[in-house]
């Protein structure tokens, strides 16, 4: 039997689908600066690597993330931990070359971004790219209870076969809905070992930036999971418990989308803000390094010498010196960050 998914197309879930194609107006009608934005992209796939690795174990916190991939040393950490948000990362690039394509989602594609999401982690027991030959099991890590069976390994081909079928026949249904169902059906045959949650969330993703919904890259719907752990599971568990029914998964997926949206177009608006300012302080007068700092600043309202440091690529001689020719040109002055944080830092005038 062909790949049928069931549910409806609820009052909620158009209201939702509306809002989103607001926002995708709204960023295709806005001029942003490619600089502004690819801070942002930056920022956007840090969160979306850590999130959606944080919801499968790692116990890396966000600042770790970020020094990682970055490239930065950070002592402490599990080599898999570390292995994981790299693979991730590298995994969201190659989500990034399907920007635009239409050429057709295959089960050659889905094994790649499996293959280079578990790679060299878990002491290679998730066999990368190739699908399950041994039952699994969805596991409660607090209380060890099976939650869920999959399909037995011999069903997994067929199953994958007619699923990516499915997908590359779904022209006349909203693309954040082909995403939604995906993202289900991928994690209800669980065709892999491991990975199996990583890699529906990237397909998911690289559907939504197939067919023009990637918002610019600046959306981390991992994050929104990440933050809602208990809702997200019982989400994805609502389908089985409704006969397959996945009306309630997806008003629950695009409501996470809708609230990414949100974010995205506040961005938008504080971008074009930031931008406005920023062109007006660069008639003072202003290096590299301190254009990346006062960026910096119309951010994150704050700067150390040694976030200077890291923000402008320099020696701490050199950053200092350069936050002393912003103070002496009225841009910046000092202040306290707080009574117990005496540490000095800068803000905008």
């Amino acid at each position: 039997m062909a790949f049928n998914p069931k549910f409806t197309i609820t009052t909620k879930i158009n209201k939702a689908l509306v809002e989103i194609e607001r926002v995708r107006g709204f960023l295709d009608a806005i001029h942003l600066k490619e600089d502004w934005v690819k801070d942002i992209q930056k920022e956007a796939l840090i969160l979306e690597s850590h999130h959606s690795t944080h919801i499968e174990g790692t116990a890396l916190s966000l600042e770790q993330a970020k020094d990682i991939l970055e490239g930065k040393a950070v002592k402490g950490v599990r080599p898999d931990d570390r292995k994981e948000l790299l693979n991730y990362k590298r995994a969201m690039d190659f989500v990034s070359k399907y920007l635009g394509k239409e050429n057709p989602t295959t089960e050659g594609v889905v094994r790649e971004l499996h293959k280079i999401t578990v790679k060299g982690v878990r002491g290679g027991q998730a066999e990368p790219g190739h699908y399950r030959k041994v039952q699994n099991y969805v596991v409660n890590s607090r209380t060890k209870e099976v939650i869920y069976t999959p399909p037995g390994p011999l069903e997994v081909p067929h199953l994958m076969r007619e699923f990516v079928d499915w997908l590359n026949q779904a022209a006349d249904l909203s693309p954040v809905l082909v995403a939604g169902i995906a993202q289900f059906q991928f994690v209800h045959i669980h065709p892999f070992i491991d990975g199996n949650g990583r890699t529906a969330r990237l397909l998911s993703t690289l559907i939504l930036y197939k067919t023009g919904y990637d918002f610019k890259r600046l959306f981390t719907i991992s994050e929104f999971y990440d933050r809602d752990r208990p809702n997200y599971y019982k989400a994805i568990q609502s389908v089985r418990q409704s006969g397959m029914d996945m009306t309630g998964w997806l008003e629950y997926f695009v409501e996470g989308l809708h609230s990414q949206m949100k974010e995205i177009r506040q961005k938008g608006a504080q971008l074009i803000k930031q931008d406005a300012a920023f062109q007006k302080i660069k008639k003072v007068g202003l290096n590299n390094r301190q254009e990346k700092a006062i960026k910096h600043l119309l951010r994150n309202a704050t700067i150390s010498v040694n976030e200077y440091q890291s923000v402008a690529s320099c020696i701490r001689r050199t950053a200092q010196r350069d936050l002393d020719d912003l103070v002496k040109k009225g841009v910046i002055k000092i202040v306290a960050k707080s009574q117990t944080d005496p540490t000095k830092h800068y803000v905008l005038l």
